[in-house]
């Protein structure tokens, strides 16, 4: 650090800098990254997919935990036990996958349910599409986004009440069970005072995928010591979907394409984690470890805004060699801000040439989600 403090101008020693992380440092970085957050860096182009197109955005949220020391409790309070830790923050984040927009990320508290988001449907426009995981599950924000004409598909989460068009109650498992097409389609009322007349897609996986959800229903039983529901372990053998989107829309075997979209903020978790070590330090200070904390996000922000030069001409760009070329990068153009801005603009220019050698390899064997959704556009071409 001291040695790229030189390069930037500053003379100090390392000895120096280590003094320097603070209780007061800390506050210092965590107010420059909610500046960076409020910056908006968006593509003036949508991504060239014809399937996402029908939609006025295709907004993604999601969440990650990072454990921190236990000296961090009173600032950032985890959800305690093996998983959470005395001290964990929550990164909550949102990405519009058509235009590559990032949101946040937001940080609260590890114990935080990730359902208080600050990413709901009030900021996103009518036409619009919201994929999340069952953990911003809530029927009172499906409500909201079917009133304000927003989309939405979602997992069905076992236990929500289901009822016929005509108001009978729905035994879920029962129907099901009486089913013998791999992929079902109708008509539900979802929730007992809600009553959201919503599509219900049905998907049976292949054995092996069914196994594998049964076995880790049954590890994480194990660890909240309870034993899983006998109904929830048979619907493992089904992927459940509920949406709002019509039919004319997008056909049952489309939402599941699209579905798989969600995943991209896992790449996006993964990239911060494995390659930026967002949650990974080597000192014991914990206001060092907080100020690195906050500068790598900072750094991942920028990153992102960086990336975003390719993101609209490459389906198939690959955020994680992508994120390898920005950081090759990263001490040229840190030394061409110093200089002038028609040298940062070259360095610039020179990253995005380089975003065609940042492409995915195709797979034969478990598509890639770009792969399915260019079938989706050559099926119906």
């Amino acid at each position: 650090m001291s040695h790229h403090a030189a390069l930037q101008g500053v003379s100090i020693t390392a000895q120096g800098l280590e003094q320097r992380f603070t209780p007061e440092a800390a506050e210092f970085m965590k107010i420059l990254l909610d500046e960076v957050v409020n910056q908006t860096i968006t593509t003036v182009t949508p991504r060239a997919i014809p399937v996402l197109q029908r939609f006025n955005g295709v907004y993604l949220r999601d969440s990650t935990v990072i454990r921190l020391p236990d000296e961090l409790q009173a600032i950032w309070p985890g959800c305690g036990g093996s998983a959470g830790g005395t001290a964990a923050l929550k990164a909550q984040i949102r990405l519009n996958y058509t235009t590559g927009q990032l949101d946040g990320p937001v940080l609260q508290a590890g114990r935080e349910h990730d359902r208080r988001t600050p990413y709901g449907p009030s900021d996103e426009p009518a036409g619009s599409l919201s994929l999340s995981d069952l953990g911003y599950f809530s029927l009172d924000e499906l409500g909201q986004r079917d009133a304000a004409g927003t989309y939405f598909i979602t997992r069905y989460k076992h236990g929500t009440r289901l009822y016929t068009p005509e108001g009978e109650p729905l035994d879920l498992l029962a129907w099901l069970n009486g089913q013998n097409e791999p992929v079902l389609e109708r008509q539900v009322l979802v929730g007992e005072k809600h009553r959201l007349p919503l599509r219900l897609i049905v998907f049976r996986v292949p054995q092996e995928i069914a196994d594998q959800r049964r076995r880790r229903l049954r590890e994480y039983a194990r660890k909240k010591g309870v034993c899983p529901r006998k109904e929830t372990l048979a619907l493992a053998e089904w992927t459940i979907l509920l949406t709002n989107v019509p039919e004319t829309m997008l056909n049952r075997e489309e939402a599941l394409d699209i579905m798989g979209v969600r995943w991209q903020v896992e790449i996006l978790f993964r990239v911060w984690k494995s390659h930026a070590l967002v949650d990974e330090w080597r000192s014991q200070n914990p206001w060092r470890i907080l100020c690195e904390l906050y500068a790598k996000f900072i750094g991942q922000i920028i990153t992102h805004w960086l990336l975003l030069l390719g993101w609209h001409r490459f389906v198939d760009l690959s955020l994680w060699k992508a994120a390898k070329m920005v950081q090759k990068l990263v001490l040229p153009l840190a030394l061409a801000m110093q200089r002038s801005e028609e040298e940062m603009e070259q360095i610039i220019a020179l990253l995005e040439q380089c975003f065609p050698a940042c492409r995915q390899n195709k797979r034969r064997e478990d598509p890639a989600t770009f792969q399915r959704l260019q079938a989706l556009a050559e099926s119906l071409s």
